[in-house]
């Protein structure tokens, strides 16, 4: 190696300090091809430490590897020289369509019907690269500011995020939100997900018609039969998970206070074995919050942009974004993509999920996995449901009996069950809109 070209590169080096500071990755304006060649053939041959071509050439530890693999692929036609990696402009065509997507969007935000208040360029982003126009979220915030299509982010309280369990399966967040989601569809629906803490994976998330006992029963029956029995969920303070009385008046006192009853749910979860903590407010579900407000951002606009109009056709448009979610964007918080992180803690057996594991006496999900009255036998052998006499043979005069019921709503009937002293002793089937319950 010549020694005078590296102390000649050196000596560069010292007068461009204060330059080198401000462009370390900019080695092309500071240097000659030949010059960089020169210090990486020197180290080829071991006679510059990388710590020495480092401080001689101004770069990191990175971006030395990456040189030094590009100068043994190709020594001879090796270059530092900038390459623009994309046009510097965008054709009449792309902007034109950057335009139109904003101007869309800014109808969407702008409509006080929609639970949208802000603007999601990088949902526009992929939009618009999906069309096959290819342009940064930069560029789309700049054209965003001149035709007026920009609302400034509210500074929100800074706070901690962090994973507070160590396994999967030791908490799953489970919630409901109804909104606007088809806008077409004209009819709210309610998003019921259930995520794992450790993982930050979405087990389940599907659209209902309203945010009933059953539905949520459905859906916690989903993740059980998929993945197993969890140590604990967290759930609000909903009427379907928790029972909450209210304060004593001057003319009367409670007979139940608070907790006092089982819920539908309670009970289904009492039975498996699973605890149940309450979160007080909305903040403290934020790691369920989080992910609906990301799905709402971008279900709503795609069911406003591809012009869906059914149930079935947004819960396609949900499946497509819990995909994204789970497979392939990495997670703030944890810094990996949830199902990788997820399976990782299966496969070395980092798990607390549960085999499920029907109760006895019962013999299948839909004696678990139900609404469940009581009701007494009277002098005719007979109970009262919800209107409905309904015979109960073999069963002792004036003694209680457990009734299970499962709705069926494809074919609009409520599956009922009638058990007695662990023993089923009578099945039957009768319309399901003759039933008022919570379903």
């Amino acid at each position: 190696v010549d020694t005078r070209v590296v102390l000649r590169i050196s000596e560069h080096g010292k007068l461009l300090k204060s330059e080198r500071e401000e462009t370390m990755s900019q080695i092309h304006r500071r240097f000659t091809d030949e010059q960089v060649r020169v210090v990486f053939q020197g180290y080829c041959q071991g006679q510059l430490a990388r710590r020495n071509v480092q401080e001689l050439l101004g770069i990191g530890k990175s971006r030395f590897f990456a040189l030094l693999k590009a100068y043994r692929k190709d020594p001879e036609g090796f270059s530092v020289a900038y390459r623009r990696a994309s046009p510097a402009k965008l054709s009449p065509e792309a902007e034109d369509a950057v335009e139109a997507a904003l101007l869309r969007e800014k109808v969407i935000v702008e409509d006080p019907d929609l639970p949208i208040s802000g603007y999601n360029y990088t949902a526009m982003r992929d939009r618009l690269e999906a069309e096959g126009v290819k342009v940064s979220v930069t560029t789309i915030i700049d054209r965003a500011k001149k035709l007026d299509c920009h609302r400034p982010r509210r500074r929100r309280k800074v706070h901690n995020r962090e994973v507070l369990t160590a396994s999967i399966g030791e908490l799953i967040q489970h919630d409901g939100s109804t909104h606007l989601w088809c806008p077409l569809a004209q009819e709210k629906w309610t998003l019921i997900t259930s995520i794992d803490d450790y993982s930050r994976k979405l087990l389940f998330a599907d659209f209902f018609r309203s945010e009933s006992t059953w539905a949520h029963i459905q859906a916690t029956q989903a993740v059980i039969e998929q993945y197993g029995l969890p140590q604990r969920y967290y759930v609000d303070s909903l009427r379907v998970f928790r029972f909450v009385q209210g304060r004593d008046s001057f003319w009367r006192k409670h007979v139940l206070e608070t907790d006092d009853v089982d819920t539908q749910w309670g009970k289904i979860m009492r039975l498996l074995g699973v605890k149940v903590s309450n979160a007080l407010s909305p903040q403290a579900k934020g790691k369920v919050e989080r992910p609906y407000r990301w799905l709402q951002d971008r279900i709503v606009r795609t069911c406003i942009y591809e012009n869906l109009s059914t149930k079935a056709e947004a819960r396609g448009a949900l499946q497509t974004e819990l995909h994204r979610y789970n497979n392939q964007q990495v997670h703030s918080t944890t810094g990996e993509i949830p199902d990788i992180r997820f399976e990782r803690a299966r496969r070395q057996g980092n798990s607390l999920f549960r085999k499920l594991v029907i109760p006895e006496p019962y013999a299948g999900p839909q004696d678990v996995f139900c609404l469940r009255e009581k009701r007494m036998v009277n002098a005719y052998r007979r109970i009262s449901l919800f209107n409905h006499s309904i015979e109960v043979p073999k069963v002792p005069l004036r003694v209680y009996v457990d009734i299970h019921m499962v709705p069926d709503v494809t074919e609009q009937l409520m599956h009922i069950r009638i058990w007695w002293k662990d023993s089923m002793v009578r099945s039957l089937s009768l319309p399901l809109q003759t039933f008022r319950v919570h379903s």
